[in-house]
């Protein structure tokens, strides 16, 4: 059985796999898988070099994110231009990566599982739940990012509402991490009768 965990940025999704990979369960987490995909001498690379041009790349030879995540964020064409470069490299090895887990169940953590079609890779949707002044205030301390930046990262991706729908299951973040885990806890037993008829 294979969970898909999701959530907006700041919600706590790390904080989450973690917990379960400390359970023994298998993460495969599609932004490592992203970033694997990208580097140098990978052939996502050479492609974005040839779509975007030298100046997506860093002295170091590797994928300048900053420079590309902001002209991405500008022209949307480019985004889905990136994306049919990446998203067929990542769902093929993120496929691989759940195919060889030995877990009684895996969990797909993905911030866009439900904006891609990830989801259909998944039997539950996990979603960590958290409010947009909560996102914003973690994302601020963790990042460093002005409130702006964030909301156009929360405005980018499915709102709160949507993914509360299509969620199986909802696991509200909005207290401290002890009470996060309590509620995983809880959801593990779950996840571990299921994965086991």
């Amino acid at each position: 059985m294979i969970i898909g965990l999701t959530g907006g940025i700041g919600s706590g999704k790390s904080a989450a796999s973690d917990w379960f990979a400390s359970q023994g369960i298998t993460v495969v987490d599609a932004d490592i898988v992203a970033r694997e995909v990208v580097q140098p001498h990978q052939p996502a690379l050479a492609q974005i070099i040839k779509t975007f041009g030298h100046w997506t790349i860093l002295p170091s030879g590797e994928l300048d994110r900053k420079a590309l995540r902001n002209y991405i964020f500008k022209y949307p064409k480019a985004r889905k231009q990136l994306e049919a470069i990446t998203h067929p490299l990542i769902r093929q090895r993120i496929i691989q990566q759940l195919q060889e887990s030995k877990s009684p169940y895996t969990i797909l953590v993905s911030p866009l599982l439900l904006e891609t079609d990830q989801y259909k890779l998944v039997d539950r949707i996990l979603l960590i739940d958290t409010s947009v002044e909560l996102q914003q205030e973690r994302t601020t301390l963790r990042d460093g990012q002005t409130k702006e930046q964030i909301q156009t990262i929360i405005d980018a991706q499915m709102s709160r509402e949507n993914k509360q729908q299509r969620a199986d299951d909802i696991v509200l973040n909005d207290q401290d991490l002890s009470y996060l885990f309590a509620q995983l806890n809880i959801l593990h037993q779950h996840y571990l009768n299921l994965g086991s008829v």
